[in-house]
C-alpha cells in the first residue's frame, strides 16, 4: 500500500514551523520541540514523517557543529527516551525479553544485542544506532 504525500498539506506544515538551518540556541530549542511532539505523536501522517525527517536533519547538523558529544552509555539513552515518552519497564516486556532482561537492559547491567536495538528503535520510532 502506497501512501499519498500531499504537498498542500506539507506545505502547512513547513509554514507553521518554519525550519531553517538552526543558527541559535533559541531555534535550537524551539526546532526540537517540535521533534520531540513529532516523534511521540502516534500515527504521524506521511507529511508529518517527512517534517520529522528533515528537522532531525537540521538539529544533528546544529549539534555536530556546536556541540561535542561524549558518548553516553546505551542504557541512559534508553532511560532518557523512556523518561520522555512515559514508557515503563513493563511496557518493554516481550519487546525486547522477559521482565528480568527489560530490567537488567534498562539498569546497565546487559548489554543490548543489535535485535533488542531493531525492536526498541522500532517501537520508539529512532534509529536503532542509538543503542548499539
Amino acid at each position: 500500500m502506497t501512501l499519498i504525500f500531499d504537498k498542500n498539506i506539507y506545505r502547512s506544515l513547513l509554514a507553521e514551523v518554519i525550519p531553517a538551518a538552526i543558527e541559535t540556541e533559541e531555534e535550537y530549542d524551539r526546532i526540537l520541540k517540535v521533534v520531540e511532539q513529532l516523534t511521540f505523536k502516534k500515527n504521524r501522517t506521511t507529511e508529518e514523517q517527512a517534517l520529522h525527517k528533515l528537522l532531525v536533519i537540521l538539529i544533528e547538523a546544529y549539534e555536530t557543529q556546536n556541540y561535542r558529544i561524549d558518548q553516553s552509555a546505551t542504557h541512559e539513552i534508553l532511560q532518557h527516551i523512556m523518561e520522555a515518552s512515559g514508557t515503563r519497564q513493563a511496557d518493554l516486556v516481550g519487546i525486547i525479553g522477559s521482565s528480568g532482561v527489560v530490567s537488567e537492559v534498562v539498569n546497565g547491567k546487559r548489554s543490548i544485542s543489535k535485535a533488542q536495538a531493531k525492536a526498541l528503535g522500532d517501537y520508539f520510532k529512532v534509529s536503532p544506532s542509538l543503542f548499539i
